[in-house]
């Protein structure tokens, strides 16, 4: 049986790779074979790295495990101008939705980071320590404040996304 297919592959390669008319072929989803539910999908869960925005130009990204990481926004770096120096918070700290979690010092001034949600501080972005001026490099990514242990995953629910971020900013001047 083997020696037979491997004598008819040939034949069907080139059968198959010529063009033949489409008019009479159903298109079918490939989906359509499976029964429900045992497609697998790669989408992540709406929790999954969840960012949301405060009016006051902070970040929140959250993350599957209830932890989260804060930082400024573009905007709000631009805005700094060249930073100078970072206040990291101090580890196990508590704090609340609005409470200071860090500050950020540049050439024009100085600014708390407001914490968007209350949670206990895990971490201070260590990196930053030494180069502070990586806020001004990748505000929204490499250069967060602080990762906390989020309380309530709920309170996000009050805060911006990303559309209703840029909508609050694009009246204000850079």
């Amino acid at each position: 049986m083997a020696a037979v297919a491997r004598c008819l592959r040939p034949f069907a390669s080139r059968a198959l790779s010529q063009q033949l008319p489409l008019a009479g072929v159903r298109r079918v989803s490939p989906a359509a074979g499976f029964p429900r539910g045992s497609i697998r999908s790669f989408s992540q869960s709406p929790l999954s790295q969840l960012k949301k925005y405060t009016e006051s130009h902070e970040w929140i990204d959250l993350a599957d495990n209830g932890t989260a990481k804060i930082g400024i926004t573009e905007y709000a770096a631009h805005s700094l101008g060249d930073v100078v120096y970072v206040e990291l918070p101090s580890a196990d700290l508590e704090v609340a939705a609005g409470e200071p979690v860090g500050a950020v010092e540049s050439v024009k001034s100085a600014s708390d980071v407001l914490s968007p949600v209350s949670g206990t501080v895990l971490q201070g972005n260590a990196a930053l320590e030494d180069k502070a001026k990586l806020i001004n490099e990748s505000p929204e990514g490499d250069a967060w404040i602080a990762e906390i242990k989020v309380n309530d995953p709920a309170e996000l629910d009050a805060l911006l996304d990303e559309a209703a971020y840029k909508e609050s900013i694009s009246g204000e001047d850079h």
